[in-house]
């Protein structure tokens, strides 16, 4: 008998063959030893797996080990397994021989992407997202896009109102029951001896971790909050950190839900008139474009990606950044964010690229070590996830494979899509002098810093330009350059 093997993010029914299938789960403590996770994260997939094997109960053989190795020693049967979603794990099944079967819990396997990508001189995610729009029949009227557009990306810019809040129900959000106490106390126990160090805040638990539980979430956000979500989907409310997102994403990347079933169910919503084209649509993007594109681009490159570093950015980590110490910082901005990912190990996509992604961009953070960083301290972070969006899209440290110029902006930005800079001691308008905004300062000694490496890059001409035409740019380096890494 050959026994399936389910990594932690392959815990949907999608991973096996017949419902009966004898099942492998493994539980190993040395993760937590390699590497400072989010405690919420921690706390999440152990949840999600000990959920998995009481589900299953006889049909699955649950070990709670310190390596994977052990785990396998103790197993007398044939092993298969669904191909793993990172380098690392790919490497260490077919090293020992394990029969390694196609990819799954993803819409676009490795071969297609190949075949997608074969004698294109560029990689656009538009491309992509159109072939896949058009392959999968989504969203389509024939061989034409439903409403005659392909993206509505530039309905969904809107700012936030003038509220504190959206008027919109809050996500779905998970009960905690006794596993979870369980589980606390474990890592409880593993800190306290020394066999794992955490960051963040310890709960409680948000996210589903059970394929019924995601589907109540997925059901929900479709019926009561996707009609809402495309126009300020860029927005930020500084006391409203869901916004109108699905916050799904723990839940598909735990492998509890498929891509196409979750866009499936936001095109039905618009054909049954729940939800309008531009919503829909921006969400497909999201699922069907950009995540299956980001898995893809982490395979069709090599595994020295991560090692990229275009723009020569070398400043390691601080501390109170590696510690989440919103109570360090002063700007609103990053302050607020730090405090959200903290208490939940989660903020929706502009956060994450403007703000923690633009702050590391203008200061220089090794790319490398931000990859890292974002795996460990997101609750649905992994390598796939965070390597192509950090290295290329966030950090342009791969010289432009993912992004056309780098992601950098000013506080202007920051005070158009969020109320983060109301009552914030620094102006986003100012450049120079102690109430000089940090990312309107940092943007330009970013430029000054990297000028070098985008002196080719059509799309950086202008600013490069007005760069040049910066009478105070002597002063504003220096400023930065004395604040160095000290929280704004």
């Amino acid at each position: 008998m050959t026994r399936r093997w389910l990594f932690a993010d392959q815990l949907g029914p999608h991973f096996l063959d017949r419902p009966d299938q004898a099942v492998l789960l493994v539980e190993s403590s040395a993760v937590f030893a390699r590497r400072r996770f989010h405690r919420q994260k921690a706390h999440l997939v152990l949840h999600a797996l000990r959920t998995r094997a009481r589900e299953l109960g006889d049909q699955a053989l649950f070990l709670q080990t310190r390596t994977y190795a052990e785990a396998l020693a103790q197993v007398g049967e044939t092993v298969d397994v669904v191909q793993p979603t990172t380098y690392a794990a790919d490497r260490f099944v077919r090293d020992r021989g394990i029969d390694v079967l196609p990819e799954r819990g993803f819409a676009t396997t490795r071969a297609e992407f190949a075949g997608f990508a074969h004698d294109r001189k560029r990689l656009l995610l538009e491309d992509f997202y159109r072939w896949q729009r058009a392959r999968f029949g989504l969203l389509m009227d024939g061989s034409e896009p439903t409403g005659g557009k392909w993206n509505y990306d530039h309905d969904n810019r809107e700012p936030p109102p003038k509220a504190l809040r959206l008027d919109i129900d809050e996500p779905w959000l998970a009960q905690e029951d006794d596993l979870d106490g369980e589980v606390r106390d474990d890592l409880d126990r593993l800190q306290r001896d020394g066999k794992a160090e955490f960051v963040g805040e310890d709960g409680p638990r948000w996210s589903a971790s059970s394929r019924q539980d995601a589907l109540l979430a997925l059901d929900t956000f479709v019926r009561t909050r996707l009609a809402q979500f495309g126009p300020t989907e860029d927005a930020m409310l500084a006391a409203d950190p869901w916004m109108a997102h699905s916050t799904l994403s723990p839940a598909i990347n735990l492998g509890l839900l498929h891509p196409l079933e979750c866009v499936e169910a936001a095109e039905n919503a618009y054909r049954a008139g729940t939800a309008p084209l531009a919503s829909v649509e921006g969400y497909i993007r999201q699922v069907i474009g950009w995540r299956e594109y980001v898995y893809s681009i982490y395979w069709h490159v090599d595994d020295d990606y991560r090692s990229r570093n275009a723009l020569e950015a070398h400043q390691p980590l601080p501390q109170w950044w590696r510690d989440l110490d919103h109570t360090r910082v002063t700007a609103h901005c990053l302050s607020g964010v730090l405090k959200d990912l903290a208490e939940r190990g989660w903020v929706h996509h502009i956060p994450r690229l403007m703000v923690l992604g633009g702050w590391a961009l203008q200061r220089g953070y090794d790319p490398a070590e931000l990859t890292a960083w974002f795996h460990e301290s997101f609750v649905d972070g992994y390598d796939w996830v965070m390597l192509p969006n950090v290295v290329g899209m966030s950090q342009h440290a791969d010289g432009g494979l993912m992004a056309t110029k780098p992601y950098a902006s000013g506080g202007a930005y920051i005070n158009r899509m969020s109320d983060y800079c109301g009552g914030c001691p620094y102006d986003p308008k100012k450049r120079l002098g102690p109430d000089a905004c940090p990312y309107t300062a940092g943007y330009w000694a970013f430029l000054d810093r990297t000028q070098p490496h985008l002196q080719g890059n059509q799309r950086m001409a202008q600013p490069l330009a007005n760069l040049a035409r910066l009478k105070d740019l002597a002063q504003v380096v220096a400023q930065e350059h004395e604040r160095g890494d000290a929280p704004p």
